[in-house]
């Protein structure tokens, strides 16, 4: 087996914590001892926890947590870092979730190695929108560094460096057979001919959207984020980082061995080649008496790494199953508009005495910076000087977002923490604009934690607000946590604030995270006992010392913001 990845090596996970998962009002616990990090750790069939020999926090990824932001798990945003030697028990309530979610840490980088599979079951009464599958896995895909990806993204970010890329992808753990540390351990699935099986696929990776395929077998995508879809079927997909879908995998192939394979989406200009080129792999083989040939089947269908076309055709096919059973609700009475302008920014600031210029990211011109307290016990104390509540709605500088050529000026940004403030059962819809600022347009997965959006429209260039709403999907757009925001391009989503408490909303790709690309939504208590935050548990992680890698103001930075606190 392979050594644990990014600094977890020969680590043995002390659990000191206990998890507590809410299941249609039953309570399930759980309890860890001695578990490696790997980088596909332990699925829980309802959710899980953990605390470490490293200050670390955890996340249900997709879980809404009505009511519970104590337990949703941001660094600095909902609670401190969980101390080395120290313990803390997550609460975690489910709601209308349904299918394969995830967990993952929630600090530093360090869920690069630490992070695995939810599984929430439908009802009896109601089971699967599709036929019962005759069996199940689990496939994680992931990102591998060599190093101590803590420590070099923290030496990084002092000296205003590019962040690591990781040295390869991996399926379930391993790399594959491409790469010889792990040919002889690859990840295997056996199957059975004629069975149709259920594949529940998570992107862990840090900072890629990634291709997967199956040689010579159809994916069928029945699931996403949690929420049933209307069938999908294709050849290869694309999914974002934070994204979970369920996929129905019939085995109708020749009796032999086939690669599942995975690859990085690069959506940044075809000249920059550097990002991980890792084909990873896994082996699907069938059960029974054969020969097998002296190699998998490679899927040709897998596209190529810069493949915009197969990336965009497969996202654009998504809708809600939107039947009897899974109703939508979309938010049509809207209240609360923003246009968020998403770019890669550049800060001056000085760094041994020499002036150094530093990559930045933002949203509307704000990059986030880390209160020393938690923004959401601040809130629910009342406390002053941890954050100002003047996130804005719209850009400070309107231009020609997807031009080739945009003003020099749209490279600076302000560094401050800043949020938005929602009030109860507010309809909200977010316009996200995708900008060419520093010659870096790509991608962007952005993430809401408490809540999942319907993703109401998308297109490429700059969004109009008169044409564009013109064309919104209305009646099954797809429900998600997770959506890319297209390169040069724009992504329309609604949702209902009913879900009081401090939520972040932030770019999945950590090393954007760890720029600032993020901001913190707070949504109020409704009025009554059933519509406000629930009280805090009796222990929360005291704010004792900074993160290796917390988002803090570069020193004499020419960016500052009174916001800062």
């Amino acid at each position: 087996m392979m050594s644990a990845p990014s600094g977890f090596l020969g680590l043995l996970l002390l659990i000191l914590g206990m998890f507590l998962g809410w299941v249609n009002g039953e309570v399930h616990y759980y309890d860890f001892v001695d578990h490696c990090a790997l980088s596909a750790g332990p699925t829980i069939k309802d959710s899980s926890e953990k605390s470490f020999d490293i200050r670390t926090t955890y996340r249900r990824h997709g879980v809404h947590q009505p009511r519970n932001p104590w337990s949703d798990g941001p660094e600095y945003i909902t609670q401190c870092p969980i101390e080395a030697g120290a313990n803390f028990t997550y609460e975690i309530i489910f709601s209308d979730e349904e299918g394969t979610l995830w967990w993952h840490a929630h600090s530093d980088w360090t869920r690069a190695g630490v992070h695995g599979a939810i599984v929430v079951l439908p009802l009896n009464e109601t089971g699967f929108p599709f036929p019962q599958p005759d069996g199940e896995v689990i496939v994680v895909l992931g990102s591998w560094y060599k190093g101590d990806v803590n420590e070099e993204v923290a030496e990084d970010l002092e000296s205003g460096a590019d962040t690591p890329r990781s040295d390869c992808y991996v399926i379930n753990g391993q790399p594959g057979d491409f790469l010889p540390c792990s040919s002889d351990s690859t990840y295997r699935w056996q199957v059975d001919y004629g069975k149709t099986y259920l594949l529940r696929l998570v992107n862990a990776a840090m900072n890629a959207e990634l291709f997967f395929a199956i040689a010579q077998h159809n994916l069928t995508l029945v699931g996403l984020d949690g929420s049933y879809v209307k069938p999908v079927v294709s050849d290869s997909l694309m999914i974002t980082p934070g994204q979970t879908m369920d996929i129905l995998v019939t085995a109708n192939q020749p009796l032999g061995r086939y690669y599942m394979a995975t690859r990085q989406y690069d959506s940044v200009r075809p000249d920059d080649t550097d990002y991980d080129h890792t084909n990873a792999t896994a082996i699907l083989e069938y059960r029974g008496n054969y020969t097998p040939s002296a190699a998998p089947i490679f899927p040709s269908s897998l596209p190529i790494y810069d493949d915009f076309n197969s990336a965009v055709t497969f996202t654009k096919r998504l809708r809600s199953l939107a039947d009897d059973d899974h109703p939508v609700d979309i938010p049509k009475n809207i209240t609360t508009r923003m246009y968020i302008v998403v770019a890669m920014n550049s800060i001056e600031f000085d760094y041994e005495g020499e002036t150094q210029n530093s990559l930045s990211s933002s949203l509307n011109n704000v990059s986030w910076i880390n209160p020393s307290t938690d923004v959401l016990l601040a809130y629910y104390r009342n406390m002053s000087g941890v954050y100002t509540p003047d996130f804005p709605d719209y850009p400070p500088n309107f231009y020609n977002f997807t031009s080739d050529d945009v003003p020099d000026y749209t490279a600076e940004t302000v560094q401050g923490t800043r949020l938005k403030v929602l009030n109860y059962n507010e309809e909200v819809e977010i316009v996200f604009q995708g900008t060419t600022v520093l010659d870096a347009s790509e991608d962007h997965p952005m993430h809401l934690h408490g809540y999942t959006f319907y993703v109401v429209g998308s297109g490429f260039g700059n969004f109009d607000n008169v044409s564009d709403p013109e064309t919104y999907n209305l009646v099954d757009p797809p429900k998600m946590n997770t959506v890319s925001l297209p390169k040069k391009g724009w992504v329309a989503l609604r949702f209902r604030a009913s879900n009081p408490g401090v939520w972040l909303w932030h770019c999945h790709l950590d090393r954007h995270l760890s720029w600032g690309m993020n901001t913190v939504f707070i949504v109020r208590d409704g009025g009554t006992p059933e519509t406000s935050i629930r009280g805090p548990p009796p222990y929360m992680p005291p704010c004792t010392s900074s993160s290796k890698i917390r988002l803090m103001p570069l020193p004499n930075s020419r960016g500052s913001s009174e916001s800062i606190n």
